[in-house]
């Protein structure tokens, strides 16, 4: 551990030579090391995780561990992107790529303080140029009697080109200020030295043991040698993707997506009857654009431009939220009508979902175009229609979306804020693994969707990332994630913006999640909390309710929103982490 230690020093070290070093900057202890990678990454919270400072604040939804490397890089001089993006990289190591994949899919959205400018980055998943017939992929969501989601067979064409590592590669050069292949250091300690299995972990293990034993690669990379999945307390090393980020750290992107691990992932998918090509991979790069802005009350929303879709569903939701007055009559944990119109607002976005024509017909005189939705008029108009019944019905399960969120603001107020997934489940159902790396099965599920955007095409992204801005300046950024994270987002910012909460305490107030379609009760059923919401509350609501455990929470449908916010007169940083995981919220 101590030569990785020296050689995460030489690295930031070198690059502080030229860049403001923080006064008094802490070390990263072995000592500490151990204590986030062990008992902090074990831990399950009860409630969000708070901190505040002045020279730097790092949150994520998940992996305790990361945060603590991205808060590390901030101390070494380092600044709010490098920090954003190890964090992001170490979180996939963190996780064996269950959930992240260094070949899934990332939104970013950045605020240069120097230049006072906001970026934003789409780094999602490509089409593939050979496929024909989309509608024809094989796949769907399955769940097993516990709710998880398993998928059903493995095939190759369910395999899409995601561009995290080409996002990681882009963001940093225009933005970064630390030399490239110490983004990588923590990461690659884990990677090599290896951590202690927790619960969470060796219980996607032991769910997803048979499909990571199909193939011979994936079984050498994720399983014990005797095959067997790794236990609770068990030390896991992944000496081939420590390999990897090192040649992907001293090389760059090119080596996966042009080099010879491109072409062993196109073997490795057309083996399982995909139609992959090296073109497809050498073609690939991520889009760049302005965000998408729109003001709301007194706040003004900077999201990711197009191709992401979220932004706009999030926008519209909070527009819907001002048309329909939540805030005027109380919370909608304490009042009734509030918190149905609360849930009956967050459904416009299943909108997204319909083609124009059916949405023309379902809500006739109401324009849907981007402009529009951007609008108080639209959400006035859109809220109208709800109210009087035209709710529309998802027929479709529900996607799985394992994330991870990452939010960094810096001494210099400059701030990131990402989202990244491999969008499946975990590991997907192909389970295919090449030198360590995860490739996800994402158009399993989303055939229509792929059939749509054509071949060769970005895929559009629900991912609901961005920043607010007063007086226009940017006061908090934000990231969500999970099958929930429309309603998370859209309850996570009125808590902070129409009730007056600090972000920890947004993120603590009892939550509604994703409503889902039951045809046993003919309507939708709206999960929440047991005990977070008194009975007359949720009784004079008049929907269609389930209570469900903390410990089904994930599974239930819930979102995860994390946040920091900035005190523009004082610099104050207040960081809030997910309250139901192993996240954690760390500031200086």
């Amino acid at each position: 551990m101590q030569s990785s230690l020296r050689l995460f020093a030489a690295l930031t070290l070198a690059a502080c030579a030229s860049a403001p070093s923080p006064r008094a900057a802490e070390s990263w202890t072995e000592a500490e090391q151990a204590r986030y990678l062990g008992p902090l990454q074990a831990n399950v919270r009860s409630t969000a995780g708070s901190a505040t400072g002045t020279r730097g604040a790092v949150t994520v939804a998940y992996n305790a561990y990361a945060a603590r490397a991205g808060l590390d890089v901030l101390q070494r001089g380092g600044n709010a992107m490098d920090a954003a993006l190890t964090t992001a990289i170490t979180q996939v190591a963190t996780t064996a790529g269950a959930p992240v994949s260094y070949f899934g899919i990332m939104s970013l959205v950045y605020y240069d303080a120097k230049s006072g400018r906001i970026a934003t980055m789409w780094a999602g998943w490509r089409t593939l140029r050979g496929e024909t017939s989309p509608l024809t992929i094989p796949g769907a969501v399955t769940l097993n009697s516990d709710g998880e989601a398993l998928g059903t067979v493995p095939h190759g064409r369910t395999a899409l080109v995601g561009g995290f590592m080409k996002g990681v590669e882009s963001a940093h050069r225009r933005f970064g200020r630390l030399p490239f292949r110490a983004l990588f250091a923590p990461a690659i300690r884990v990677a090599d030295q290896g951590m202690p299995v927790h619960a969470t972990l060796a219980h996607q293990f032991e769910l997803r043991a048979k499909d990571l034993a199909r193939l011979p690669a994936t079984r050498a990379a994720l399983l014990k040698p005797d095959g067997s999945p790794w236990q609770v307390g068990d030390t896991l090393r992944q000496p081939a993707l420590a390999a990897t980020l090192r040649r992907i750290a001293a090389d760059g992107a090119d080596c996966m997506y042009k080099g010879p691990w491109g072409a062993r992932l196109v073997a490795a998918v057309q083996a399982d009857g995909g139609v992959m090509t090296m073109d497809d991979l050498a073609l690939y790069d991520v889009i760049w654009s302005d965000p998408t802005r729109a003001t709301v009350g007194d706040i003004e929303l900077a999201v990711p431009g197009a191709p992401n879709a979220g932004g706009l569903a999030l926008i519209e939701a909070q527009q819907m939220g001002v048309a329909a007055g939540i805030t005027r009559l109380g919370h909608w944990s304490r009042n009734a009508e509030s918190l149905r119109r609360a849930a009956l607002a967050t459904q416009g976005y299943v909108l997204d979902y319909f083609p124009p024509d059916a949405r023309a017909q379902l809500f006739p005189g109401i324009d849907f175009s981007d402009r529009a939705r951007l609008t108080g008029e639209h959400g006035q108009a859109l809220w109208t229609a709800l109210e009087a019944g035209k709710l529309p019905i998802s027929l479709a399960k529900q996607p799985p979306r394992h994330s991870d969120d990452v939010v960094v603001i810096d001494g210099e107020g400059n701030m990131a804020a990402i989202t990244h997934s491999i969008n499946c489940v975990y590991w997907g159902k192909t389970a295919i693994n090449v030198d360590g790396i995860s490739i996800g099965d994402p158009a399993s599920f989303q055939q229509a969707a792929v059939a749509r955007a054509g071949a060769g095409q970005p895929l559009p992204d629900p991912t609901e990332t961005g920043l607010v801005l007063k007086n226009g300046t940017p006061i908090l950024a934000f990231a969500s994630m999970g099958s929930g994270l429309h309603q998370r987002t859209f309850q996570g910012l009125l808590n902070v913006f129409g009730f007056g909460m600090s972000v920890d305490e947004a993120i603590d107030a009892a939550d509604f999640f994703l409503p889902a379609y039951s045809a046993k009760d003919s309507g939708y059923v709206l999960p929440v909390i047991a005990g977070r919401f008194p009975k007359d509350v949720l009784d004079g609501a008049g929907v269609r309710y389930r209570e469900i455990t903390l410990d089904r929470a994930r599974l239930g449908g819930e979102g995860v929103w994390v946040a920091i916010s900035r005190d523009p007169k004082t610099g104050l940083l207040r960081a809030g982490s997910h309250n139901r995981n192993n996240s954690a919220a760390l500031a200086w």
